[in-house]
């Protein structure tokens, strides 16, 4: 695996962790924030708690799960936009979004597959992002 380390971009990990990041930004604020709302039950205009929480925590596993991705693609040779765009699918369905459902499907969530098909959709586009920006720089 350190062998890997040495193999990544950094630009591209840094890139991919600014779109996702920026991503989420548009995502969550500007395209569905009433019905992410919804989704929590809450009132569609409510406002979330401004904590540093906020919008570290966020920020901090887009930072992760665009590294992971990095070396996940290194070592497995990813060098066409083909096996990127499958990985970055494989990544955003089969590791976040079905995350996503499992965690949201627990009495805390009042609606957990509009929960999970905003943060699914949010986490399949993410990951299509990352995958194309690591394998295009």
């Amino acid at each position: 695996m350190f062998d890997v380390l040495g193999d990544l971009n950094w630009l591209g990990i840094l890139t991919g962790f600014i779109a996702f990041v920026l991503l989420g930004g548009v995502w969550f604020a500007g395209l569905f924030p009433q019905a992410y709302n919804r989704s929590l039950g809450r009132e569609p205009k409510a406002k979330p708690d401004a904590s540093p929480l906020f919008f570290v925590g966020p920020a901090l596993t887009c930072l992760v799960i665009t590294f992971t991705s990095a070396i996940m693609m290194a070592a497995l040779k990813i060098d066409n936009v083909g096996d990127a765009g499958l990985f970055g699918l494989i990544v955003g369905f089969g590791y976040l979004t079905a995350n996503t459902v499992n965690i949201a499907i627990n009495p805390n969530f009042p609606r957990p597959l509009f929960y999970a098909a905003i943060s699914g959709g949010y986490n399949v586009l993410g990951s299509l992002i990352v995958s194309f920006i690591l394998w295009a720089l």
